[in-house]
Parts: C-alpha cells; sequence; structure tokens
C-alpha cells in the first residue's frame, strides 16, 4: 500500500466530492438545497469564491475529500468525507489536519465548522484537533446543523 496523498481540486475530481458527500448525507439525513447547489458545481461554489477542495488519494483511488469554503467574513470546514471502506483508518483525521496546517500557512485566525450532534465520531475528531463549541446562529445555511465549532489558529 502507498502512502496516502491530499491533492488539490481538479475537474476530473468533482465527481468524487459529489459522490463522497451525497453518500454521508444520505446515509444520516437528506440533501438539502445548500449541498445540492455546493456539491453539483464546486468550481463555481467554492473554489472560483476563493475556497478549496482536497482530496485524500490512496493507490490513485480517491478515498476522501474536504473542503474550505470562504464564507466571506471566515472559512468553513465543509464536505468532508471519506469512502466507507476506508473509514476508521484516520484519513479523516489526516484530511483535518492538513487542513489546519494550511490554514496556519496562510494566516488564517480561525476556522468554523457546522455540525450535527448525531455525528458522534466526527464531534469527537474536531474536539480532539481542539474546535470548540460556539453559539449557532438563528440561521444558518444548513437546516440540519445543531453545533457550530470554531479552531482559533492564533
Amino acid at each position: 500500500m502507498t502512502e496516502l496523498q491530499i491533492v488539490d481540486f481538479k475537474k476530473e475530481y468533482a465527481e468524487y466530492f459529489y459522490n463522497l458527500n451525497i453518500e454521508w448525507l444520505q446515509k444520516y439525513f437528506y440533501v438539502e438545497p445548500y449541498d445540492e447547489k455546493i456539491l453539483s458545481n464546486p468550481q463555481e461554489y467554492v473554489i472560483d469564491s476563493g475556497g478549496f477542495i482536497f482530496f485524500a488519494k490512496l493507490n490513485n483511488e480517491i478515498i476522501g475529500v474536504v473542503s474550505l469554503i470562504n464564507q466571506k467574513t471566515f472559512f468553513e470546514l465543509s464536505k468532508m468525507a471519506v469512502s466507507p471502506k476506508y473509514q476508521g483508518l484516520g484519513i479523516g483525521l489526516q484530511l483535518m489536519n492538513f487542513c489546519i496546517d494550511f490554514a496556519k500557512n496562510k494566516n488564517w485566525k480561525s476556522i468554523t465548522l457546522y455540525s450535527h450532534r448525531k455525528l458522534v465520531s466526527a464531534i469527537h475528531l474536531y474536539k480532539k484537533v481542539g474546535f470548540t463549541e460556539i453559539s449557532l446562529e438563528e440561521n444558518s445555511h444548513y437546516e440540519r446543523s445543531d453545533i457550530k465549532m470554531l479552531l482559533e489558529l492564533s
């Protein structure tokens, strides 16, 4: 087995961004209109608006994804997914650490994320790397979110 690589967005990877995220959304929730918009056109709604998408690649197979979406006043860690057959191997942690290092190199002050408390493993991962819970605004762009977390970088 070769080493896990984390690679930048390429148009040919857009289908993995969509499929990996749709898979977990349908398993735990449902696909909201905001999800569909972002996932269907990552070039326009993430990359062209100043955001970033990274993929976990193992043996030439895309097995995970994460994005940092520019929300104008903050960057949101979002759309993180790992293929079910590779879950439990620390891929999510590697993606998370990559994003944190990336943000620090960009001199960002923080990273924000939205989640749901029933995603126990994800919440555990976020806390493990230093995210803390903050107040969730009433009109979050995700209907399903019931927790907002912040990682201070500086």
